[in-house]
């Protein structure tokens, strides 16, 4: 079967998963676990809303930064030995793949570790070589945080104490459209040849 059919196909099994029930994977004690949520009344996964937090320019925004582009969000901590590093990789490839079309995508880091992850973090963080150009880091005040990751239903714990803690998270990038809604998840073991095939899909539909 010809790829482009074969990634066209997974992509409509991903939306049928979604209307049955948001399906997130996290990270807890090295393994992945599944966790749904649906509206009860439209049975539609709920994600995204609103939200105030601080940029890395130590200005406050909210959720209209979404509109008007189509924007990758994706959870994450600054100190994050693995997966968010891996998936920012993954994200500057599509970035690339994209050529002009990237100008009309945003991606948008969220910090899940408010403790440490200050404005001042997150942009020297974003800077590193080999992450994506003009990402969006925001950050924000605990309840803040809990906030919008309650909103997008984005899976976040602190493990351990003092210095030395980490957190896991939820792997789930979300592909919201220019108005600010969701339009599809995005595993983050896709790889960037078949993200930027369901992002451009995406676009095709509006």
């Amino acid at each position: 079967m010809p790829r482009r059919p074969v990634i066209l196909f997974a992509a409509a099994c991903a939306v049928i998963a979604l209307a049955l029930g948001l399906i997130t994977m996290v990270v807890v004690g090295g393994r992945q676990q599944a966790a749904q949520t649906t509206d009860a009344a439209t049975g539609q996964p709920l994600v995204g809303g609103p939200f105030t937090l601080t940029n890395q320019d130590g200005q406050a925004v909210t959720e209209k930064i979404l509109e008007g582009k189509w924007s990758l969000v994706f959870f994450g901590f600054t100190y994050c030995p693995d997966y968010c590093p891996t998936t920012l990789g993954v994200l500057n490839a599509v970035q690339e793949r994209m050529g002009d079309k990237a100008k009309d995508l945003q991606i948008v880091f969220i910090s899940i570790d408010p403790e440490r992850d200050t404005p001042q973090m997150l942009k020297d963080y974003l800077s590193s070589d080999g992450f994506p150009d003009g990402v969006i880091g925001l950050t924000g005040t605990p309840e803040q945080v809990a906030q919008v990751a309650k909103e997008y239903r984005a899976f976040y714990q602190k493990v351990g104490e003092g210095e030395g803690y980490t957190m896991n998270h939820g792997l789930t990038v979300y592909l919201m459209g220019p108005d600010g809604k969701f339009r599809s998840a995005v595993a983050h073991d896709l790889g960037p040849s078949r993200t930027v095939t369901l992002i451009e899909n995406a676009m095709e539909k509006g």
